[in-house]
């Protein structure tokens, strides 16, 4: 990699309780999980979420995987014959460690698209989502702007709501936003049999293309 990289009983309700949507056992804040969150945000991507992306979107170039993980989206683009660099923050034991991708200055050597999961971070109280909310603004921006660099193309898995952030918008707006590929099911991050909890969260791809027609607005899709 040379320097490319840098290191590093039920009772009645009562009058208030009335017109209140119905608590489950299983219901529970949206921003909370149930679970631990796991180190520097590890959470393998299924591989339909990567599939889904591709029969829409088609990369050129080799693709850098940036937070490769144990290489769960570097293995089904391979499988569909993508070139991938990968590389993760932690070792995971797949790819090169070590890599802090915000302290990246280029892409690696012949990528021309960026394909990852980005971290999310902690959202358990309001400051924790904010410092959330801000670290990925961060990393895609640090994303689209090495992508511009190649005038290539990014694809980040997000939230669906975040999209609709003024600070998102913004963001967005002002890069070569292509397309957003909404995910028709909610993702389960890891299988607990039966005390697996429901997703909380829609998810979506978004898309950016320098090489996409200037004025062609983004599309909107769907992974089914």
């Amino acid at each position: 990699m040379g320097d490319l990289f840098a290191r590093s009983g039920a009772e009645k309700p009562g009058p208030a309780q009335r017109g209140r949507a119905p608590q489950t056992a299983m219901s529970r804040p949206i921003h909370i999980s149930g679970y631990k969150r796991t180190a520097r945000d590890f959470y393998a991507t299924p591989d339909w979420v990567t599939e889904a992306l591709l029969r829409h979107v088609q990369f050129r170039g080799r693709v850098w995987e940036p937070c490769c993980g144990a290489g769960a989206i570097t293995t089904v683009m391979q499988r569909q014959g993508y070139d991938v660099t990968s590389t993760d923050i932690a070792d995971h034991g797949f790819g090169a460690p070590g890599v802090d991708f915000l302290s990246c200055k280029t892409m690696p050597e012949g990528c021309r698209a960026i394909v990852t999961n980005p971290p999310y971070g902690a959202a358990r109280s309001l400051e924790g989502q904010e410092k959330s909310a801000a670290s990925m603004l961060c990393f895609v921006d640090h994303a689209l702007r090495l992508a511009e660099s190649v005038q290539g193309q990014a694809a980040l898995l997000v939230r669906l709501q975040w999209i609709a952030g003024k600070r998102a918008a913004a963001l967005m707006s002002a890069h070569p936003f292509a397309a957003a590929v909404a995910l028709t099911r909610r993702i389960h991050w890891f299988d607990k049999h039966e005390n697996t909890n429901i997703s909380q969260h829609h998810h979506a791809w978004v898309v950016f293309d320098h090489g996409r027609p200037s004025g062609q607005p983004p599309a909107l899709l769907f992974s089914d």
